[in-house]
């Protein structure tokens, strides 16, 4: 099982709107995680807009293509581009480059 770390930046002025949403993830949004194999999936939010996300997953290349596939993460990722800084276009799921895990104790 990978386990996979990533951090983004979501802007200071719409951190109660990110918090928002995510306290009502659309449940056919929920699914397809689950169905395209992102697990122990967590979001961490800090007050000056770290977001740091953690998942559990077989290949995140492979998780991540198909989400891409999927019609309601086209939606969401619309949904929700604008609250991140430092974008420049790209959706937040294509920004998840994972961090180096440096350690680990199982």
């Amino acid at each position: 099982m990978q386990r996979v770390c990533f951090v983004l930046k979501v802007r200071q002025d719409r951190l109660e709107e990110y918090r928002s949403r995510h306290r009502e993830v659309w449940p056919e949004m929920r699914d397809a995680l689950s169905a395209t194999g992102w697990h122990n999936y967590s979001l961490f939010l800090r007050d000056d807009g770290l977001l740091v996300g953690y998942l559990e997953t077989e290949d995140f290349d492979r998780a991540r293509s198909a989400m891409d596939a999927t019609e309601v993460n086209a939606r969401w990722q619309a949904a929700m581009g604008d609250l991140f800084e430092e974008l420049d276009g790209v959706a937040p799921d294509a920004a998840m480059d994972p961090l180096p895990e440096v350690f680990h104790l199982p």
